[in-house]
């Protein structure tokens, strides 16, 4: 059984000013924080508890340690964010030997990871991807292109020697050499799996809305006095009797309303 790692040390420009408020892997999707999401998703493959799951921090790290308690082992990177194959590194004392389930933290996947680790060799990196008719960012040997979906696993063998350094990725340290090799265990799901990367305003609103089943998320605490169509409310916000809300996430407090259109 591998142990399972959350990438959670992102900083989330592309969703401010949402993620000066709170960290993205704190965002909720569902009303549920993407991080839960990850770990909800892991936990099957790999059990329960720190000695099973493992989040690696920076920006916001305080809140993300808030957030986690004493339910996974927290790594707090110190300095400068290392990176995924960094992130991984600063983990190699805790992982002692054990292969890594890893998925990032703000990929929405609610269709989980069931599968993922079956046949799989031990040996070759594996990759979860979904078929893609734009960008790949690889190509199966049936030359279907694909592209990468935030989850992986990776042998003890492969990742023993990684260096805490900052910042490197995967891609760079590991899974380049293994392409050139032909040696990448690309698993393809099903065209119509929803994997989605919360990156984006528009995104983060489509992750919301499929997990809604189409309808706005209000959070607990949220005043709602306005109209609020196709859009996200966080918990603790407010939205004014005068206020029209489509498509739009809606954060902050009554005294401090922050509205990112999508």
């Amino acid at each position: 059984m591998p142990a399972g790692i959350v990438l959670a040390a992102g900083e989330g420009t592309r969703l401010r000013p949402l993620t000066e408020l709170r960290p993205k892997p704190l965002c909720p999707v569902g009303n549920v924080a993407l991080l839960d999401h990850a770990l909800n998703r892991l936990t099957p493959l790999t059990g329960a508890g720190p000695e099973h799951l493992a989040v690696n921090a920076f920006h916001h790290a305080e809140a993300i340690v808030q957030h986690c308690g004493n339910r996974v082992t927290v790594a707090v990177e110190e300095g400068e964010s290392r990176g995924t194959a960094g992130g991984v590194a600063n983990l190699l004392p805790w992982l002692d030997g054990r292969d890594a389930l890893v998925t990032n933290a703000d990929q929405y996947l609610p269709d989980g990871l069931g599968g993922f680790t079956e046949g799989w060799d031990g040996e070759r990196c594996r990759l979860l991807c979904l078929p893609t008719t734009g960008k790949n960012d690889f190509t199966t040997d049936a030359g279907v292109g694909v592209r990468y979906v935030g989850a992986c696993l990776l042998p003890w063998d492969l990742i023993k020697d990684l260096k805490a350094e900052p910042p490197t990725g995967l891609y760079e340290v590991l899974w380049r050499q293994q392409l050139a090799e032909d040696r990448l265990d690309l698993f393809v799901l099903p065209k119509d799996t929803v994997a989605i990367d919360c990156g984006t305003p528009a995104d983060y609103l489509a992750a919301n809305l499929h997990a809604s089943g189409g309808e706005s998320v209000i959070g607990a605490g949220a005043q709602v006095y306005g109209r609020v169509t196709a859009s996200v409310v966080w918990d603790g916000a407010y939205v004014g009797p005068d206020e029209v809300l489509e498509r739009q996430i809606r954060a902050g407090s009554s005294e401090h309303r922050v509205t990112v259109a999508a």
